[in-house]
């Protein structure tokens, strides 16, 4: 029995052993197996290297196979496992051996790739991401090879400087998070690693003091001075997080240290908690020693705003909003511009941002500069801002200054912007009147909060500078409740400026010189002019009731001549609610000027505008100043008293007769005006348009009344007939002005080529008048000019203007018959009549030959009522012939 039981345990011991050295084999055959595979994989690689392919292409593939290669090196069993399947010494040495030689071959073949191509140390970084995300790889071993590779680079970059190493920030930041392993032996590596990469970033950075061992000597060799080199970076660092922050920041470029940071960030939502934890901290120091440095800001705080979008409860919410805040300590500009790129309005997450910007009070003011500058854009328009064209938001439009009205609201209340606000007052006051401009006009959107923003802007900039009583009087206005409605944006300009200057608004002077300022250097756009030309009107208004600085009156001479009719408009506007004030002033005639020159727009509301605000100028002036202009302002009317707008032409026939009322003391200056304007005043009597009848009427009373002529009793309703006014006139101009009849003429003739009748007929008797009176005045040459226009209408396709025509062409014949062929005789001719004039008589009786006319239409209606279903007989044709010859023959 006990020797079959011995017999039992030779033969399981037997068996164990077969199994233990099958077992051996078979892990030998693995390893042998990852060595072939290596010898293989290392060929194709460095056969990538000799190959002409696309650089990019070809570091992926060799990338993926070094991927490849990195897993089954690096999940190999430790090597003291390894040693422990050799049974005999030689197999415990060969095992070792080909387990080193393992690893020399993956080291070679990232050492011939560096050495081959530099920028293939990226594979290094590549290393550290895959040992991080699975803990069963023999992480020692792999900072080992990251070691002597970077090693390696070391002696490289420093025989060959400018090198380029692009990857070094995103390497820095994979080995700084292995500074704080667990495991010793890991973190001596991954210091030691760290050393080399900064010292690489220090031979790359020509701005950083290189460090010099204690002795220098000319024949020290590169390997003594890279470790003296070393051994101060790592006196530096020496483990510690903040003096690794202050290291990297200090010696990478700028580019790579953003390299560093964006990493770090992304390591924050990594799903290893020790690590998030670890590049939070690193995160937070870095940016706290060097954050002025970092290029990429916008991207940072877009990916930012995208982490926190993503996990309102994140766990590192309050690591990011810090990391806001320190990037806002050193470039407020990028930061502010960043959040104001995103979609209006901002949601929970932005406001989080927001407020995390506000934390820094020493950029205060920057801050509020930038937003400023955002305020005084254009909802929807694209422009530069701060000498770089910025790309805006993905929205449709730009809603950047939408954004930023919705912004003053979180930054306004913070103490420390209470403080920077008093001294911007004015400007944030006149962009926010400019957003509400844009906001109800130039906005097509159907988001009807965006005048809301302006609104909460407004009220939070009153009541951070003290102004919480103009607040409450715009409240019980019910100015803030309108901007929820369809609100008059010239109205809320005008109410805010009113009520400030109701309230003595302290900050009145330096807004009065920021406002003059910006007129004075021109706005970016002609349509903020309007916003600055209706605040600016009302506080002078308000502050100024008994004169105007001189300075101000070359302003509104500017606006008014302005190239948007809306400015010039609303400038004469302004000056004509101004007009007590301005007709003050001593040099009101400068300002006069322009106002006369706006006659002369295309824009006839501006025309209209002008003429109201002169007429309001003229009605507080002083006589003696308004009678050293009256001769400009009465030929300016002249040309409008034709014009093709009703309203214009009716206005300025009528305002030229209140200026010939005004000056009637001074009417022998304005005479010759007078005289050259009768023309448009007799013709347009015959107006179809009631309104330019009686302006007519009105004003040429006038005229006839100080030249002391009896044609006002003509021109009444009950006498009224046109050729006796006209041939009242002719008479008596014949004896007592005859030397303008030459120039009637001519400006009669002008209206021969109206298109409307009651022109045409008018200037056919007028000129028929007017070449009567004056024939002893005219040359012959001059008459048959006059003979060949009238006989253009004598083909008229209107019977009463072809007769007219007809008759006055045979006038014009009479009169050149009666004329001497030399000039000489002619020219004596003229001197002999000048002494033997005679009153013109009625030529045309254009009124009895009108009322034949509508007697013969009449007789012929009531007789085709009589019969309307039969034809007229030939009787009644004959018998109705006659009275036709006589029309005919009448005229």
């Amino acid at each position: 029995m006990a020797q079959e039981s011995s017999n039992t345990m030779t033969r399981l011991q037997t068996l164990q052993s077969s199994v233990t050295w099958y077992h051996v084999e078979f892990k030998a055959e693995i390893l042998l197996d990852t060595y072939s595979g290596l010898l293989s994989e290392q060929s194709m690689i460095l056969a990538m290297n000799s190959s002409f392919v696309d650089p990019l292409m070809q570091f992926e593939s060799q990338l993926r196979i070094i991927e490849l290669s990195f897993k089954k090196v690096f999940s190999m069993p430790s090597l003291s496992t390894v040693k422990a399947m050799g049974r005999t010494s030689e197999d415990t040495e060969d095992l070792e051996n080909l387990y080193q030689n393992i690893f020399n071959i993956f080291e070679d073949t990232l050492l011939i790739l560096v050495s081959k191509d530099f920028y293939k140390i990226q594979i290094l970084k590549e290393m550290a991401t895959w040992m991080s995300e699975d803990c069963l790889y023999q992480q020692e071993r792999a900072m080992m090879v990251i070691t002597r590779v970077l090693i390696f680079a070391s002696k490289r970059v420093k025989k060959y400087p400018s090198i380029d190493a692009p990857c070094l920030g995103l390497l820095a930041a994979e080995l700084s998070l292995f500074c704080s392993h667990s495991d010793p032996e890991i973190i001596q590596q991954a210091m030691a690693s760290m050393n080399y990469v900064l010292y690489i970033g220090l031979c790359q950075n020509s701005n950083v003091v290189k460090f010099k061992s204690s002795k220098p000597s000319e024949e020290e060799s590169n390997i003594k001075i890279i470790t003296s080199d070393i051994e101060s970076l790592a006196k530096m660092t020496q483990g510690e997080k903040a003096k690794i922050a202050q290291s990297v920041g200090q010696i990478l470029l700028p580019q790579l240290l953003t390299d560093f940071v964006w990493t770090l960030l992304k390591k924050l939502s990594s799903s290893n908690n020790k690590v998030a934890i670890e590049a939070a901290s690193l995160l937070k120091l870095t940016l706290e020693f060097h954050a002025q440095k970092i290029t990429r800001v916008s991207k940072i705080v877009d990916d930012v705003y995208e982490q926190l979008c993503g996990n309102s409860a994140h766990m590192m919410k309050g690591v990011m909003l810090r990391v806001i805040s320190l990037l806002t300590r050193a470039s407020p500009k990028k930061v502010i511009f960043q959040l104001m790129e995103f979609p209006v309005p901002a949601d929970k997450t932005l406001l989080l941002m927001w407020q995390a910007a506000s934390m820094e009070s020493s950029v205060a003011s920057e801050v509020l500069k930038t937003i400023l500058s955002i305020l005084k854009g254009r909802p929807g328009e694209m422009e530069e801002t701060l000498g770089e064209k910025r790309r805006f938001s993905l929205d449709a439009a730009n809603m950047m200054p939408v954004a930023a009205s919705q912004a003053l609201c979180t930054f306004l209340p913070v103490t420390s912007y209470k403080k920077v606000v008093v001294k911007l007052f004015p400007e944030f006051l006149m962009a926010l009147l400019l957003q509400l401009f844009y906001c109800s006009q130039h906005v097509k959107d159907t988001a009807q909060d965006r005048p809301l923003y302006v609104r909460d802007a407004l009220k939070a900039l009153l009541n951070c500078s003290g102004l919480e009583e103009v607040d409450k009087a715009l409240e019980r206005k019910n100015f803030w409740d309108q901007f929820s409605q369809v609100m008059d944006h010239q109205y809320g300009i005008h109410l805010m400026a009113k009520t400030l200057s109701e309230y003595n608004f302290p900050q009145f002077p330096e807004t009065l010189h920021y406002v003059y300022k910006v007129a004075v250097e021109g706005p970016r756009r002609s349509d903020d002019s309007i916003v600055t030309i209706i605040f600016f009107a009302e506080l002078l208004n308000n502050f100024f009731k008994e004169s105007l600085p001189e300075e101000f009156l070359v302003l509104f001479r500017n606006w008014i001549n302005d190239s948007n009719p809306s400015v010039g408009k609303m400038s004469l506007q302004k000056i004509a609610s101004m007009a007590p004030v301005f007709s003050e002033i001593e040099s009101v005639c400068k300002l006069l000027l322009p106002v006369l020159d706006a006659f002369l727009s295309k824009e006839h509301t501006v025309i209209i505008r002008a003429m109201l605000t002169l007429r309001n100028i003229l009605g507080k002036l002083d006589k003696k100043i308004y009678s050293t202009v009256c001769i400009r302002i009465a030929s300016s009317y002249c040309p409008l008293m034709d014009h093709v707008n009703g309203g214009i032409q009716c206005m300025a026939i009528r305002h030229f007769g209140e200026l010939l009322t005004d000056m009637s003391q001074y009417s022998w200056t304005l005479r010759h005006i007078v005289l050259g304007s009768l023309v448009p005043l007799i013709l347009f009597l015959e107006s179809k348009e009631t309104r330019i009848v009686n302006a007519c009427r009105y004003t040429l009373t006038v005229c006839v009344t100080q030249l002391k002529w009896s044609t006002a009793c003509l021109l009444k309703d009950e006498t009224y007939n046109f050729e006796s006014v006209v041939l009242d006139i002719c008479n008596n101009l014949l004896s007592s002005h005859e030397s303008y009849i030459t120039d009637l003429i001519s400006d009669t003739l002008g209206f021969l080529g109206s298109s409307r009748a009651f022109l045409k007929k008018g200037a056919i008797i007028l000129v028929g008048y007017l070449g009567k009176s004056g024939e002893h005045l005219l040359l012959r040459e001059e008459i048959d000019i006059m003979i060949e226009v009238i006989e253009r209408l004598t083909r008229s396709e209107d019977p009463l203007i072809k007769e007219l025509a007809e008759k006055t062409r045979k006038l014009f014949k009479e009169m050149a018959n009666r004329m001497a062929s030399s000039t000489i005789k002619q020219t004596f001719r003229k001197w002999v009549k000048m002494f033997r004039t005679k009153k013109v008589k009625l030529i045309y009786d254009v009124a009895n030959i009108i009322n034949l006319e509508e007697n013969i239409i009449e007789t012929i209606k009531e007789d085709s009522l009589r019969d309307p279903n039969s034809e007229k007989s030939e009787e009644q044709e004959s018998s109705a012939r006659p009275t036709v010859q006589r029309f005919e023959y009448i005229l």
